[in-house]
């Protein structure tokens, strides 16, 4: 059937899809040719991962396209909708942090963190700057220096910042806009490379504090100047154009490859990023995906320097940008530089990442083939928790591929009785599952829950309640509470494990990882449930005000160390001196009480 099939692929641009046999998308690639490319999967010689990807197929699709890169763009589509177990993950990963100048309706400066990059109307993009305190004690010094917009929204009167000349009052209208542009242009300057300002500033300002006999504040701005002179003594680059640009170098070995990035804004070289990823399948279709989703979520420069194998004008369509091959001079230094740089990185990394696969992909597997499952992609591992008798809990963690997955952690409040294990877990089991199977979301190949027989039972009888076949195993701890035996939840019989494997040390994982998870929340209840009752003794202390308290403060403690100039700023203030009081009272009938 698939060779009959294989005759059919027409010579056209698109997508493939490779399934096995439960029909499941295990590789998307793309191709301009689709006949050649999904032929030779079966036709050719394949080696490594290839073979094992083909070693599962059973069956492809494909999607023609109008062009290689609408291919291209279909294939990236289809990796993150199916996330295929054979194509490198493109994760959303946080982006670098940037500057941003807000120019109207008034100046502000703030650290901004975008997923995608847009040039927008009154704002101008400073970055990325890699050291995020960096970027936020640069902030924090030009808003102290200028007298930027600091409040949001726009209050009735001027505050503080105005009297003591750190804002020019734009909620009085009667600002004047001469000052504003002045202002705008040293910081635009100082930004676009021009140091000298700022640094001229800052000694303006530390020469008056001396010559007023403040040596405090002195102290501080002369501190601030040494930061600046630390940060901005930045490799220079004798690139004379001002073009922002970024340097991409990579390096190959034993299945891996490492990413440089350098960042050169301002004919400077304001830092780098650098990744490892395990090649699949094709190694440079893979990096050029990393590229690709790289710049989804960071700004686009205006070219970016690679090596000629990288320079496909299908990515440099797809990221709007320039891909530069160097051939001579300082922009072929720069790409020598990025490449080294990969290469030291790969050598640095690449021992800590395969011990890293083995505690977890590698383990995952190992404890797959233990338990006779077809499969184990994720694992669903529960506690319960009623510390001190209080707030019954119980928490979800999730492991994926043998990774931790903290999107899908989930945190839940327990109604029935704090003391009985039993239906608690049957109370959570269900409430997890039976909404999964409302909103259709994805189940796990593995149940942990964190127990004995007792705990296994409960979980059973609700999986079987909602006609659910999940394998279900019990965690259980020793005296010391440490991880000491996996019961298998259909014979309830132990399952040895060697407390020096990969399998034993990942379980160990995963059980603390539950339990912290859940005593975290527990502990966060209790404090809020603490405050909560200690604040309804006080008359004139509503819902929103307790809130507001529990929000700002988090315990009591803080709340009865606060001044009542503080406590003025949620209650009024025979309110905030009442709280006073009682806390004090308290603490000194506990005293007595000892």
């Amino acid at each position: 059937m698939l060779e009959e099939k294989l005759k059919l692929v027409p010579h056209l641009p698109g997508s493939y899809q490779m399934r096995n046999k439960d029909g499941i998308i295990i590789y998307v690639g793309k191709a301009k040719d689709l006949y050649k490319r999904v032929n030779s999967y079966f036709k050719g010689t394949v080696t490594g991962k290839t073979r094992k990807m083909v070693s599962e197929v059973v069956d492809f699709t494909y999607i023609v396209t109008n062009s290689e890169t609408e291919a291209f763009i279909a294939e990236i589509n289809l990796i993150k909708e199916y996330n295929p177990k054979y194509n490198i993950l493109l994760k959303d990963d946080k982006s670098y942090p940037y500057i941003e100048y807000i120019s109207k309706p008034y100046p502000k400066l703030k650290v901004s963190r975008y997923l995608n990059i847009r040039k927008k109307d009154n704002k101008t993009i400073f970055g990325p700057y890699p050291n995020a305190y960096a970027a936020r004690r640069i902030v924090r010094l030009i808003n102290r220096l200028y007298p930027l917009k600091k409040c949001s929204g726009m209050p009735k009167q001027v505050c503080l910042y105005y009297h003591i000349g750190e804002c020019l009052g734009y909620c009085s209208k009667n600002v004047s806009l001469d000052k504003i542009a002045a202002m705008e242009q040293d910081i635009l300057s100082f930004f676009r490379g021009n140091d000298k300002i700022i640094k001229d500033k800052l000694l303006e300002k530390i020469n008056i504090y001396i010559e007023n006999m403040n040596y405090e504040l002195a102290k501080e701005l002369t501190d601030e100047l040494n930061y600046i002179n630390y940060v901005l003594t930045k490799q220079k680059v004798e690139l004379h154009d001002f073009v922002n640009r970024d340097v991409i170098g990579y390096y190959f070995d034993n299945g891996h490859i490492a990413i440089n990035i350098l960042f050169i804004r301002n004919n400077k070289l304001i830092g780098s990023h650098n990744d490892l990823i395990t090649v699949k399948i094709d190694g440079m279709e893979e990096l050029k995906y990393y590229i690709m989703n790289f710049y989804m979520h960071h700004e686009v420069p205006k070219e970016i320097l690679v090596s000629q194998e990288i320079n496909d004008p299908i990515l440099s369509e797809l990221i709007n940008t320039n891909l530069v091959v160097p051939e001579r001079g300082i922009k072929k230094n720069l790409l020598a530089m990025a490449l080294e740089n990969a290469k030291i990185y790969l050598n640095n990394e690449i021992e800590s990442t395969i011990r890293v696969e083995e505690r977890t992909v590698n383990a995952n597997d190992e404890l797959r083939k233990l338990l006779n499952l077809e499969e184990l992609k994720r694992i669903d591992a529960f506690d319960n928790s009623n510390l001190f008798g209080t707030f019954a809990v119980s928490g979800m963690v999730v492991f994926m591929e043998g990774k931790p997955y903290k999107k899908e952690y989930r945190k839940y409040k327990v109604s029935v009785d704090k003391n009985d294990d039993y239906n608690t877990m049957k109370e959570v089991i269900y409430r997890r599952y039976y909404r999964a199977l409302v909103d259709k979301t994805e189940l796990p190949d593995l149940i942990l829950v964190d127990g004995g027989i007792n705990q296994i039972n409960a979980c059973n009888d609700i999986l079987n309640s909602l006609n659910l076949n999940i394998k279900v195993c019990g965690l259980k701890k020793n005296d010391k509470h440490r991880t000491n035996e996996l019961i298998d939840g259909n014979t309830y019989q132990i399952i040895e494990l060697d407390k020096d494997s990969n399998v034993f040390h990942y379980l160990t994982r995963i059980q603390d990882e539950v339990h912290r998870f859940t005593i975290n929340y527990h502990k966060t209840l209790r404090s809020k449930g603490s405050i909560s009752s200690i604040l309804d003794n006080i008359e004139g202390i509503g819902s929103v005000r307790k809130k507001e308290l529990i929000k700002k403060y988090g315990n009591i403690n803080k709340i009865k160390d606060a001044s009542i100039e503080e406590l003025k700023e949620i209650v009024p203030e025979s309110v905030a001196k009442e709280l006073k009081d009682y806390l004090i009272s308290r603490d000194n009938y506990k005293k007595e009480e000892k």
